[in-house]
C-alpha cells in the first residue's frame, strides 16, 4: 500500500527555506557564508511588541485564546485599518492566524474547488501556486515585463480571466521584484474586475510599510470601494514590524469567508501564539514611525547591491520600489564556464557556484517562475551586503565565455 499520498507529488518544499537552512547549516559549521537568501529583515522586533509581548509572558497569558484572535487584537487591527487604509470593517470580519501565509492558505481551502482558477501574476511569491494547487485549485500565470514596471496590466489581466476563475491575488510591493502598483495602476485592474462579478481578490500587502517610492501605498479595497465585498486584505507583522518568528497574519473581509476561514483553522492549529497577539496588539496601536528608519536604511543597501549587480557584464537589475529583494537577470551568464571547468546552464547552477565559490546564498529565480533571475535580500547588515556584492563580482568575473 503506498503510504504517501498521491497529492505530494505536487508539493515542492520551499526553494526558499531549503536554500536559507543550507546557509545556517554552512554558517554553523564555521563556513563563511553571507546570507541574501532569506526573507527576514535583520532588524530588531520593534519594542512596543517586544516589551508588550514580555509583559504577557509575565502575566501569564500563555493560554488557548479565540480561534482566530483576541477581540483586543481584532480591535487593534480594526483600528490600524482604519487609520492607514481608510477601510472599516466588523470584528466578525477579521481573522488572524499563524502568519499571512496560513491566513492566505485558510482562504483558499474554503473556496476552492476543483476546476477554478486562481489568477497569479509573475513572478510571484514561491507559496502561491503550492497552495492553490494543495487546495485543489489551478493557478494561471499572468506575465508582467519591465517596460510596466512589473505590474500587472488590465490587458494582462483580461486575457487571462475565464469563467472557471475564483481569485485573482495581487501583491505590492511584491516578492521578488519590489514592484509597486499606483492608485492608478489598481483604478485600471478595477475596471476590468468590475466586468466580471464573480472574481475575488486576495491583496497580499505584507509589504506595506517597506517603499521606496514617491509612489503612496494603496491597496485594492481602498481605491475600489464598490468591489469591498470581494476583496480579501491580507497583512501581517513579519515585514514592517520584524516579527517572522512572532507568527501573526491577519486578514480583513466578508464575514461568511472569514467564518469558513475560522472554522478551517480550528480544526488545523486553532489560535495563534497569544503572545504574539499581545505583542501585536500594542505594535498595531502605534503609529509605525519607525518605518521611515528602516525605510533608509534598506533604500541605501538596494541601491549598493543594484549598482554592483548592474555593473557585472552579463547582468541586468531594474531598481525595487518596495520590500527588500533585488531580482538581477543573469541570462547573460548563462552558458559561461567555471574555473572546474563546468558550464552554467541555469540559474540553479549559477546560485550553486556563488555559493561554493562566493559563499553568497541567494534564491534562484525559477522558485519564483523567472528562470532567468535570482533573488537576492538585502535585509542584512549594510557590510554584510557590500562585501556579498564585492564577492559575487568576483565569482562571475571567473566565468569564461
Amino acid at each position: 500500500m503506498q503510504f504517501l499520498s498521491n497529492n505530494m507529488k505536487n508539493i515542492p518544499p520551499s526553494k526558499t527555506m531549503a536554500i536559507t537552512d543550507k546557509a545556517r547549516k554552512l554558517i554553523a559549521s564555521g563556513e563563511d557564508v553571507i546570507d541574501l537568501s532569506s526573507g527576514e529583515p535583520d532588524f530588531d522586533t520593534v519594542s512596543t511588541a517586544s516589551e508588550a509581548g514580555m509583559k504577557a509572558i509575565q502575566a501569564g497569558v500563555t493560554k488557548y485564546t479565540t480561534g482566530d484572535g483576541t477581540a483586543e487584537l481584532k480591535q487593534a487591527i480594526q483600528e490600524k485599518f482604519a487609520r492607514d487604509n481608510l477601510l472599516s470593517y466588523e470584528l466578525n470580519q477579521i481573522s488572524v492566524g499563524a502568519g499571512a501565509k496560513q491566513v492566505m492558505y485558510n482562504a483558499l481551502a474554503a473556496t476552492l474547488n476543483p476546476k477554478d482558477e486562481v489568477i497569479i501574476p509573475t513572478p510571484y511569491w514561491v507559496s502561491y501556486p503550492v497552495m492553490v494547487s494543495m487546495c485543489g485549485g489551478t493557478p494561471v500565470f499572468a506575465d508582467c515585463f519591465a517596460d510596466t514596471d512589473f505590474v500587472l496590466t488590465p490587458q494582462e489581466l483580461a486575457k487571462r480571466l475565464t469563467p472557471n476563475t475564483k481569485w485573482v491575488i495581487l501583491n505590492y510591493p511584491n516578492n521578488p521584484m519590489g514592484a509597486l502598483a499606483s492608485k492608478e495602476d489598481l483604478e485600471k485592474l478595477a475596471d476590468v474586475l468590475r466586468q466580471h462579478p464573480n472574481v475575488n481578490i486576495i491583496t497580499d500587502d505584507i509589504y506595506e510599510l517597506l517603499i521606496f517610492s514617491d509612489t503612496k501605498f494603496h491597496t485594492l479595497a481602498q481605491v475600489a470601494p464598490d468591489l469591498y465585498d470581494r476583496i480579501l486584505t491580507v497583512n501581517g507583522m513579519s515585514k514592517g514590524y520584524a516579527m517572522t518568528g512572532w507568527r501573526i497574519g491577519y486578514a480583513a473581509g466578508r464575514a461568511d469567508l472569514i467564518k469558513a476561514m475560522s472554522k478551517i483553522q480550528s480544526q488545523i492549529t486553532a489560535n495563534p501564539s497569544s503572545i504574539g497577539q499581545a505583542a501585536a496588539t500594542q505594535a498595531l496601536k502605534a503609529k509605525p514611525t519607525h518605518a521611515q528608519g528602516w525605510c533608509d536604511t534598506f533604500r541605501k543597501r538596494r541601491d549598493m547591491i543594484v549598482s554592483a549587480l548592474n555593473a557585472i557584464d552579463g547582468v541586468t537589475c531594474e531598481t525595487p520600489m518596495g520590500a527588500f529583494y533585488a531580482f538581477p537577470n543573469v541570462n547573460g551568464l548563462m552558458g559561461r564556464t567555471t574555473p572546474d571547468g563546468k558550464q552554467i546552464s541555469n540559474t540553479d547552477e549559477l546560485a550553486e557556484y556563488w555559493l561554493d565559490e562566493a559563499k553568497v546564498a541567494v534564491v534562484p529565480g525559477i522558485a519564483f517562475g523567472a528562470p532567468e533571475n535570482l533573488r537576492l535580500s538585502y535585509a542584512a547588515k549594510t557590510e554584510h551586503v557590500e562585501e556579498a556584492a564585492a564577492r559575487i563580482r568576483v565569482a562571475c568575473e571567473k566565468l569564461e565565455l
